[in-house]
């Protein structure tokens, strides 16, 4: 015991290091986990008190708990138990296939990356970009909901821009949980958006298992209160409208509130631009009647680049007015008692609709809705539109009273002649002919709150309307 034994000095010093990080696993990292941990929990509850929902419990959930929750959720256990007796495979194997799908959705929220950072970073971008607008159609409704209510906002899908609008412009309700499509799966910028709570979605996903661990994790976050949102329409717009509802988060929402009793308020929210940043590629894709975007990375970090000269040289010029409208919230506890029949389809309907009557008419999509219906006006002609137009439309409104309307009319028409959608001869303007799918993307944005229906089909829409709430 007291003999004298020789090592080598690597050896010594490697065993050194090895008790070293035993020490600091058992000892010293539980200690300065617990005192941050603490910290940060002092710090979230500050937070709660300025928010008007506050950050629920499940959302700050580690992530590793939250998978197993997930996985040993009995629901993902049958289904386990099914895909295993599909595939002909061990049970082990297809658990480990669910295990691989929740590692996939669950995200790893961070309070401080999402209030710190992703706030901060979002009202950057959008004020640089844009002049932002929000507007409410009942602001005190939106106050008034119920603090045991589950929160979504459903909104129409124009832009990536989306994200970056919203998250900046809810950041006095809460930290909203966004559903994420696979576009976003990519190191890091995977990384830093699950850090900001969203979760990723395969949208074309036909496996039964998957679908499984997908609404076990949306069921077990409504249940929890978490305020989430989603785009009904599954993907970005081609056209410039809304396109036909997806139903299947919708569908695993309103399954999660009738298992729990919980009422969900969904939030009606419409968004739309003076300037899509991606509208060619958009509108390069409806050409092509197909959703795979050709946008090569290297144009888009040049694109960047150009818009960050052109900063610094003084004669970058914002793109125009950026909108949010918020609704009316609708309970689904009083759409149901309306019902006696299958929630989803009429709830999906009618959410569209609502989302479809808030859209803000913005100037550039509205000179483009009148010069693709007149195909040939004056500046008067259209500051006299403007005049009529922007007074009698009751909600969703970013042209203010107050604003000189004739000065932005007269920049929306510069901005569609500087993008060749227009042409100028004298003091008339134009379709040019030259971008006719980009015009037309801009004025359907816009067509439906502005188009005369005729007294037939508007009562039609009116009693399916109806039929459907």
């Amino acid at each position: 015991m007291t003999e004298t034994i020789e090592m080598p000095l690597w050896l010594l010093l490697l065993i050194l290091g090895f008790a070293i990080v035993a020490a600091l696993d058992k000892v010293m990292l539980p200690s300065v986990r617990w005192f941050f941990r603490r910290r940060l929990e002092r710090a979230v509850a500050r937070l709660n008190q300025q928010l008007t929902r506050p950050i629920q419990p499940f959302k700050l959930m580690r992530r590793h708990d939250m998978m197993q929750r997930i996985i040993y959720d009995p629901e993902v256990g049958r289904a386990v138990q099914a895909h295993a007796h599909e595939h002909g495979i061990p049970e082990a194997v297809a658990s480990e296939t669910a295990r691989k799908y929740a590692r996939e959705i669950v995200p790893s929220f961070s309070a401080f990356a999402y209030f710190s950072f992703a706030i901060r970073a979002a009202r950057l971008i959008s004020n640089a970009l844009f002049r932002v607008r929000l507007s409410y159609a009942d602001a005190d409704a939106l106050r008034a909901i119920p603090e045991d209510t589950t929160v979504v906002f459903v909104m129409n899908h124009r832009s990536n821009m989306d994200y970056v609008l919203v998250t900046y412009l809810a950041a006095d309700q809460s930290a909203l949980s966004y559903a994420v499509g696979e576009w976003a799966r990519v190191w890091p910028l995977s990384r830093l958006i699950r850090a900001m709570g969203a979760y990723f979605i395969r949208r074309k996903s036909r496996s039964d298992l998957y679908r499984n661990v997908l609404s076990c994790y949306v069921r077990h976050a409504t249940e929890a209160g978490v305020t989430q949102a989603i785009f009904p329409e599954g993907g970005l717009s081609l056209t410039g409208g809304m396109g036909p509802p997806k139903l299947g988060l919708l569908k695993y929402m309103i399954d999660a509130a009738e298992e729990s009793g919980r009422d969900v308020v969904f939030v009606p929210v419409a968004i739309n631009y003076d300037r899509v940043l991606e509208d060619t590629i958009l509108t390069a894709a409806a050409s092509r009647k197909e959703r795979r975007f050709r946008a090569r990375i290297g144009v888009v970090f040049a694109w960047v680049l150009k818009q960050i000269w052109q900063r610094i040289l003084g004669r970058f010029r914002r793109f125009g007015f950026a909108a949010v409208s918020f609704g009316e919230p609708v309970s689904l506890g009083s759409f149901k008692a309306k019902l006696d029949r299958d929630l989803t389809i009429p709830l999906a309907r009618d959410l569209s609709r609502r989302i479809g009557a808030l859209v803000p008419v913005l100037p550039v999509p509205l000179a483009a809705w009148l010069l693709q219906k007149n195909g040939e006006m004056t500046l008067e002609d259209v500051v006299a539109e403007f005049q009529r137009i922007v007074p009698a439309l009751a909600g969703g409104r970013a042209i203010l009273p107050d604003e000189d309307i004739e000065t932005e009319a007269k920049d929306a028409l510069q901005q569609l002649v500087d993008r060749r959608m227009l042409k100028r001869d004298g003091g008339r303007y134009r379709v040019s002919g030259d971008r006719v799918d980009l015009l037309a993307y801009y004025a359907r944005s816009v067509a439906d709150r502005l188009e005369v229906r005729s007294p037939d089909s508007a009562s039609a829409e009116e009693n399916a309307a109806s039929a459907g709430s």
